[in-house]
């Protein structure tokens, strides 16, 4: 029994102050890229305009920071070392509104503990001196050094000390990754800071001052900036939301491009990720992420950063107030018609109403088509109900495309080369007066539609691009309460089985409230005698058996409120113009204008793009042009 250990609690002791720092550690000094996050930080409220960073073997060997801030005068080096040390508060009031990225007083003193630390700095106010450099491990005595002005730290051989925590670190190649990735969140929120990254004496990244856009492009390639869309609520608003958001339409398979920042420090915080997500929804494909570099500014009173160690995470006083501004803010981005007027011209006709008119003028069709001022590129109003520019447009059209019209090929090519044909055109397609989707020219297998706009060629695809506007068309009604019901001029009549006819007697009220007229024809029979406006091309048997379908999977409840847009984007798809339909040249641009004043028409509701661009650059370099 002698053998056992004693049950009886161990004495209470102060841990000495080596071991608490270490602890301290294990918060902060995860790995190099802590280190160097938090080096970063203290170089940005040092007030730098220039920060260098040099790594060796990933950072295990060398962290070097040096920047040209205010610097350290000679009798604080000690103190700067030492634990819960800092300029950056001094009261409860200051650490309630704290604009700083490093103000806990704990990164040098924690690294200190667990690697060799050397602290050389020349302050700012310190003129006709010199530089003094302090050595963590070999006492409290600042030495002379070489030094212009700022500060240098470096950090060597980290985790000497504690052998067994050095071996949860990954290869050099991995540890670097994640210095360069923290390198890069810091630099990307102070584009007007210059930054130098060298690993092993290797340049790998150098960043010039800019502005925003131009930071992004160097860090995130040209490639993001280009397909992204940019927001700003307003710099003289708080709060406030910038940056850039990728399109749907490129949209990436993993979440490597999500940068987002508050009062310029960079945060993981699950309210703002879900606000981005719910902005979204609706446009993206599959398994699909979006990609974004979001910086929030709010009133520092408002958000409380010293919730975690690492102070990547955050608290807001009022979350829910921050995640809707959040939210409308990138989905108003994301969502913006292409269309330069603020609402759809009234005049335009709707897609449907030109399709179901195959007996008019396919003239007369294109000027009801265009029948509207329409405000276009550059502030000007072009008057595209005016038969001048209808004629010239439709002749050219018909001169360019000769199966779309009945203008025989022979006649169309006599005229294709002559002067007089060539001012026509030039008359005609006037680039500052092109529509963003431009004219259209062609339908190609019965699947896109082929069009012109100032840059180059258009591609559409016109099932995806018509179902996104029955989409929202559908969402629309729904939100005012105003489901336009069509009635159907032979109700459609079929036999169900008796839990369908239940679930149609049952909620009666909400099938009409979706725009659906639906009674009992008999015991197991229904009659369908109006299907909304939009699905009046849909076959209405189809369409209601899905519905029930629904109904009885999900029940009403969830069609009606957390399904509502599934079931919409579904009953969408049955109402869009199926491929394969041959549309004359006054149906296809209805269609292009259509998309233009709809929400979201760059993706249609499964997230797949539904038009594109060629440049008509790209089209000159396959054809040698130039060359």
């Amino acid at each position: 029994m002698s053998d056992l250990p004693s049950s009886s609690p161990a004495s209470i002791r102060l841990l000495p102050d080596l071991l608490v720092s270490q602890i301290a550690a294990g918060e902060v000094v995860e790995r190099p890229a802590s280190v160097l996050k938090e080096l970063l930080e203290n170089a940005l409220d040092a007030g730098s305009t220039s920060i260098r960073v040099q790594i060796e073997e990933g950072g295990v060997k060398l962290i070097r920071v040096g920047d040209d801030g205010c610097g350290i005068v000679r009798d604080e080096l000690a103190l700067a070392l030492t634990r819960h040390a800092t300029s950056k508060i001094a009261s409860l009031r200051d650490l309630e509104r704290v604009s700083t990225l490093g103000f806990r007083g704990e990164a040098l003193a924690s690294a200190a503990s667990v690697a060799r630390l050397s602290l050389t700095s020349r302050a700012a106010s310190d003129r006709g001196g010199h530089a003094w450099r302090l050595a963590a491990e070999t006492g409290k005595t600042p030495e002379p050094a070489a030094l212009d002005s700022g500060t240098v730290v470096e950090i060597r051989d980290l985790y000497y000390n504690t052998p067994a925590r050095r071996k949860f670190l990954k290869s050099e190649a991995t540890e670097f990754a994640h210095c360069a990735e923290a390198f890069k969140r810091i630099a990307l929120a102070h584009p007007e800071i210059a930054f130098s990254l060298s690993h092993n004496g290797r340049e790998s990244l150098r960043l010039l001052p800019s502005d925003v856009s131009g930071r992004i492009a160097a860090i995130l390639g040209e490639e993001f900036l280009a397909s992204a869309c940019a927001l700003d609520t307003g710099e003289s608003l708080v709060p406030r939301v910038s940056g850039y958001c990728l399109q749907p339409a490129h949209a990436r398979t993993r979440a490597d491009i999500q940068y987002c920042y508050v009062n310029g420090r960079f945060v993981r915080d699950r309210l703002l990720s879900h606000a981005v997500r719910e902005a979204y929804q609706d446009m993206l494909h599959g398994s699909r992420y979006p990609a974004y570099c979001l910086f929030l500014e709010v009133d520092p009173l408002s958000v409380d950063v010293n919730v975690h160690p690492s102070k990547t995470e955050v608290r807001f006083r009022d979350s829910r107030a921050v995640h809707q501004f959040v939210f409308h803010a990138i989905q108003r981005a994301l969502s913006a018609p292409r269309s330069a007027s603020a609402q759809p011209p009234t005049t335009i006709a709707a897609f449907d109403a030109v399709t179901s008119a195959p007996g008019s003028r396919e003239e007369d069709a294109l000027g009801r088509a265009f029948s509207s001022d329409y405000p276009r590129a550059r502030g000007r109003t072009f008057q595209f109900n005016s038969k001048r520019t209808t004629d010239a447009y439709y002749d050219f059209a018909r001169a360019a495309v000769s199966n779309a019209t009945d203008v025989s090929a022979s006649s169309a090519s006599s005229t294709l080369f002559a002067d007089e044909a060539d001012a026509q055109r030039e008359d005609a397609f006037d680039a500052e007066a092109s529509p963003p989707l431009g004219f259209a020219l062609a339908q190609l297998h019965g699947v896109y539609i082929l069009a012109q706009n100032a840059r180059g060629l258009v591609v559409v695809d016109m099932h995806a691009a018509h179902e996104r506007i029955v989409y929202e068309q559908f969402k629309a009604a729904l939100d005012a309460h105003r489901a336009n019901a069509q009635a159907l001029l032979i109700p459609a009549v079929f036999s169900v089985d008796a839990f369908d006819a239940a679930a149609v007697e049952e909620h009666a009220e909400t099938l009409r409230e979706l725009g659906f007229e639906i009674g009992l024809a008999g015991e197991t029979r229904i009659a369908v005698r109006a299907v909304p406006a939009s699905l009046l091309a849909a076959d209405p048997e189809k369409l209601v058996r899905e519905l029930l379908d629904e109904l009885r999977e999900y029940g009403v409840s969830q069609i009606t409120t957390v399904r509502r847009n599934a079931f919409l984007a579904r009953m969408a798809c049955h109402g869009a113009v199926r491929a394969h339909r041959r549309l004359t040249l006054p149906e296809m641009n209805a269609l292009l204008r259509r998309m233009e004043d709809t929400e979201r028409a760059d993706q249609c509701n499964h997230g797949r793009p539904t038009w594109t661009e060629i440049p008509l650059g790209e089209i000159d370099k396959f054809f040698l042009r130039g060359q």
